[in-house]
């Protein structure tokens, strides 16, 4: 079983930025493809980014292309979303997510954290 916990979110202004962290409880950390979503409210989830199970491939969803960067590192079993420039539309929940897909990838996840929220003020 893979256990994920999320932290880092919290409330910021337009223009700033936030990094979360994913912690994950798991034995073979790099066996794993890794990925942020968010759902905002009343919105259904949506990818946001995905790094593959060595950390050499990424994917972005469009909106946040330039803006965010995922990252991660083997030793810490940990996975990082950088957040850059925030706008209030990025306000949502975010979870991390573990698949055992060749990633970079949007599907497949089975593996999910609890959420951390992230709220983006104008």
């Amino acid at each position: 079983q893979v256990q994920l916990v999320e932290s880092g979110g919290g409330l910021v202004q337009a223009g700033n930025s936030l990094r979360l962290s994913c912690a994950a409880s798991v034995r073979a950390f790099s066996s794993y493809g890794m990925g942020w979503f968010r759902q905002a409210p009343g919105k259904e989830r949506e990818f946001v980014a995905a790094i593959s199970r060595s950390g050499g491939s990424t994917d972005y969803a469009d909106s946040v292309k330039g803006r965010f960067t995922i990252s991660r590192d083997n030793a810490k079993n940990t996975v990082y979303l950088q957040m850059n420039s925030l706008k209030s539309e990025d306000t949502a929940v975010y979870y991390c997510a573990a698949t055992t897909r060749y990633g970079p990838t949007k599907y497949g996840y089975d593996y999910w954290g609890q959420g951390s929220q992230v709220t983006v003020s104008s």
